[in-house]
């Protein structure tokens, strides 16, 4: 219910609002005087012959000199390196001792 009442107010405020007359104010043109007409042309005068040229100018100061630029960027990681060639083959063991006539046999397996 109080909703209903709400938009009941805000529709005649704007049924109201939409009839209100809006005030119109003619303003006439202001009279133009004879001097500030735009068709009016003033003559001036040009300039007289032009002179010889002036003496060159002296030379100007040498400019400062720049401030140094910022330091670059780290490089990027160099590539793998080539695999290294084979060693040389070592020496040769000693000879061994001979070997004795005492002949180890194993004995054979029991069974369970």
């Amino acid at each position: 219910m109080k909703y209903s009442l709400l938009i009941t107010a805000m529709l005649s405020v704007l049924a109201l609002s939409a009839c209100e007359k809006k005030d119109t104010v003619v303003v006439p043109p202001a009279a133009t005087t004879p001097a500030a007409d735009a068709s009016t042309t003033i003559v001036v005068p040009g300039p007289a012959t032009p002179g010889p040229a002036g003496a060159t100018g002296a030379t100007g100061a040498t400019g400062s000199t720049g401030t140094t630029g910022t330091t670059g960027s780290t490089g990027s990681t160099g590539g793998m390196g080539a695999t290294g060639s084979t060693g040389a083959t070592g020496d040769t063991g000693a000879k061994g001792d001979s070997g004795s006539t005492t002949i180890i046999v194993p004995p054979a397996e029991q069974k369970k």
